[in-house]
């Protein structure tokens, strides 16, 4: 009997020693010292834990990024980070003021969840709990709460609410989006304050929206001019690929080209782009799979938003003419008029090779949609790409060009290309890219320009007499000059811009901005 009771003290003293020595998790000596209220001490991390799944459980459905959540807490055996590591510090009143202040990048505080995080860390801060059981749906709550609206603010505010890519036709920049890794990296943060400072959109650009922005939102009424304004910083806010020091800039909607080096720029003028595609684009390319019957084929000659880099010029082009092109326009030339594409120094191959007299090909025994042949037009007078092409990487076969009819650049809406971007001054475009006196003049004999250099002179004249000697066969063929350097090459869509303390709008010629606004609604 005596020994059954000195076991059983034994035991209870056991059980008392172990509590003794049992460690209190960081969370609660945290917060224990915090409040100078020992309930805290008492915190239990596997109690606690079964507490968080059940309530992660009940609201995954609502995170935008569950699993990635999940998979952060997991790894960290379920622990309270936001409350351990950003609580007491003030980080997690630091992220409340960013959230509060989100109207700044046109988002509405809500779509973070505001209230709800403000009201569960006020039950934090009011310590008014009467065990430690009741602590723990509150930081459970107040945990994951906090993580979604981390998650999302960064998303948005650092990349961009909505991604271009799947969003606009012919978009083609890969622009930087948040993935699961880059999301437990910022859920991971250390010190929370300086990333969100950091993360800020900070350019001169940005910052001159958002005063804007700020006035409109205090009641200017102007609904249109909302609308560009957060649509354009919405694009301000995609990760496209880093400008260099030297780049080209081409603006679709502004139906421009700006060379930069740094803040100066050292060309700007006016392009041709491509004509906007069809109305009603959509429904009738959706009969035209239906039926395959080219007449039903929808046109959309929309110039791409693309990054490159210009590497080569093309002097006296030949212009392979594309099979869109050749069906929809080169056939009915050549059908009704048999002397057209020899008035038009168009050559026809069949399976590569040339084909000599292209006035008796009998065009209405082919169908079109099925034309046997390719067409190029040859270098010279007539010639659509003018004297110059301008060559860079890109899946949609376009480039810069000259033109022959100059008349356009006058035009107020200049989208009428077929995709490509026909330039203003290719000369001195040229003259950027080769950044050699030498090529250069190489360059100009080419187009039967003088050279700039007058010791050159001759052969110069030595050039022109061959090109002019009817007693020999001159034919006219490409030549090819390489750039200095590869020029990073951005052709973007933007509306509305800064410039000299003033606001520049631009008309939405191909309608992007109609597509981004449904879209970026409800985040506002």
């Amino acid at each position: 009997m005596k020994k059954t009771l000195y076991l059983w003290l034994w035991f209870g003293l056991t059980l008392q020693a172990c509590n003794w020595f049992k460690e209190t998790p960081e969370t609660g000596l945290i917060l224990a010292e915090h409040f100078d209220n020992k309930l805290y001490k008492k915190f239990d991390t596997a109690a606690y834990s079964q507490v968080f799944n059940r309530h992660f459980d009940s609201l995954s459905k609502g995170l935008s990024n569950p699993n990635t959540v999940r998979n952060f807490y997991q790894q960290r055996g379920w622990n309270a980070e936001f409350v351990t590591r950003h609580y007491v510090n003030g980080d997690l009143d630091t992220l409340i003021n960013y959230i509060s202040r989100s109207s700044q990048h046109g988002f509405n505080p809500e779509y973070f969840g505001l209230k709800q995080l403000s009201v569960l860390k006020n039950r934090l801060d009011a310590n008014q709990f009467e065990n430690i059981a009741e602590v723990y749906p509150v930081l459970a709550d107040l945990e994951i709460t906090a993580a979604e609206a981390l998650v999302k603010y960064h998303s948005l505010v650092y990349y961009g609410s909505l991604n271009p890519r799947k969003l606009l036709s012919r978009y083609y920049i890969n622009v930087e989006r948040p993935d699961s890794a880059n999301m437990i990296k910022v859920l991971s943060t250390p010190d929370l304050a300086r990333y969100l400072k950091e993360i800020q959109p900070s350019t001169p650009q940005y910052i001159a929206f958002q005063k804007e922005l700020s006035r409109l939102q205090q009641g200017s009424g102007d609904k249109e001019k909302l609308k560009t304004i957060l649509v354009n910083m919405e694009r301000l806010r995609w990760k496209l690929p880093p400008p260099e020091e030297e780049y080209v800039e081409v603006n679709i909607p502004d139906f421009s080209l700006t060379w930069f080096n740094g803040k100066d720029t050292l060309s700007h003028m006016k392009v041709c782009v491509g004509a906007k595609r069809e109305t009603g684009y959509e429904e009738k390319l959706q009969q035209y799979l239906k039926t395959k019957n080219l007449d039903d084929k929808p046109k959309n000659h929309e110039t791409p938003v693309l990054y490159s880099k210009l590497n080569s010029i093309q002097v006296n082009p030949v212009w392979n003419i594309p099979v869109s092109i050749a069906q929809s326009e080169i056939y009915y030339q050549a059908l009704g008029d048999p002397y057209y594409l020899s008035n038009n120094n168009i050559r026809v191959y069949h399976k590569g090779k040339l084909v000599g007299d292209t006035d008796t090909i009998q065009w209405n025994k082919y169908s079109r949609a099925k034309l046997p042949f390719q067409f190029k037009q040859g270098s010279g007078v007539g010639n659509a790409l003018g004297k110059f092409k301008f060559i860079f990487e890109n899946g949609s076969s376009i480039y810069l060009h000259d033109t022959n009819n100059k008349r356009a650049f006058n035009y107020n809406n200049r989208a009428i290309s077929h995709g490509c971007i026909r330039i203003e001054k290719p000369l001195e475009f040229a003259e950027l890219l080769v950044k050699n006196k030498h090529q250069y003049d190489q360059l100009r004999m080419e187009v039967n320009l003088p050279p700039l250099d007058t010791t050159r002179m001759e052969v110069f004249h030595k050039k022109m007499q061959k090109k002019t000697d009817t007693t020999a066969a001159f034919v006219l063929k490409p030549a090819w000059f390489g750039t200095k350097k590869h020029i990073p090459l951005y052709i973007n869509y933007v509306t509305a811009w800064w410039q000299n303390g003033k606001l520049q709008q631009r008309a939405d010629v191909y309608g992007q901005d109609e597509v981004l606004w449904a879209k970026l609604k409800r985040f506002l």
